[in-house]
């Protein structure tokens, strides 16, 4: 059943209406969808409706509710902070780690990252990835948005990691624990965020930074992976074994 996002929605509501621009087009003209039938709506906190499109009209549609649906459990929330790699990989990052139910994606300017974006071209990105976010998340079928946060640096992202009961960097360089190992070790945590660094891996003084905000240096095994490749295998070892 085709899946939309509304803000959020109040208990006492009998009917929703649906005024985003994009998600009227997509329902309207895309899907072409017509009174009468049947789509899901989610609000961003976990709650999902079955509902009866009753109107659709040139600026919003009204849309009755039937049903709420039974609350999935969210499992462990995942963070990800990633340096931005070459070309439009990002895209398919923020992509792919909607998919498997990454929380929150933080792109990342690291020492090593090549691409660097002015003010003009990181509000673009910004805006393109809150939208592949939006459609992967619908695509999927999730319960929640997953959030794309502005371009930071990386001294900025450490600034703000308090929040998390487990705190792990993939890295190539020093004494690092086996990720299975450090996933277990932090067995009841609800919590995570993973650092992924750039083509080169961090550099020293940034690894040295991380350790310091609490960072746990962690090995994805004998192969070097390009940043794509570590961060969906790493989103996808924490999220499809929740169960740890």
């Amino acid at each position: 059943m085709n899946r939309f996002l509304v803000d959020k929605i109040g208990v006492k509501d009998k009917e929703v209406i649906l005024n985003d621009p994009a998600q009227l087009h997509h329902l309207k003209d895309v899907l072409r969808i017509k009174p009468f039938e049947q789509v899901v709506l989610f609000d961003n906190s976990g709650s999902e409706y079955i509902t009866v499109v009753s109107e659709i009209g040139l600026a919003a549609a009204r849309l009755k509710i039937k049903e709420k649906l039974t609350p999935k459990d969210s499992g462990v929330s995942l963070t990800v902070a990633c340096a931005i790699p070459k070309k439009v990989k990002m895209d398919d990052i923020v992509d792919k780690l909607t998919q498997l139910g990454v929380e929150c994606i933080i792109p990342l300017e690291t020492e090593r990252v090549i691409v660097r974006l002015n003010k003009q071209k990181k509000t673009e990105r910004f805006r393109r990835w809150n939208k592949i976010a939006l459609s992967a998340s619908k695509q999927s079928q999730a319960t929640r948005l997953t959030t794309v946060k502005p371009v930071s640096g990386l001294k900025d992202m450490l600034a703000c990691v308090n929040e998390f009961d487990l705190r792990l960097m993939p890295t190539l360089e020093g004494k690092r624990k086996n990720i299975k190992e450090a996933i277990s070790h932090g067995r009841n945590t609800k919590k995570i965020i993973v650092l992924i660094g750039p083509e080169g891996d961090f550099a020293p003084g940034e690894i040295s930074l991380a350790e310091k905000a609490g960072f746990l240096p962690v090995s994805l095994g004998r192969r070097v992976l390009r940043v794509d490749t570590a961060a969906v295998a790493v989103a996808s070892f924490i999220k499809l074994n929740e169960t740890y």
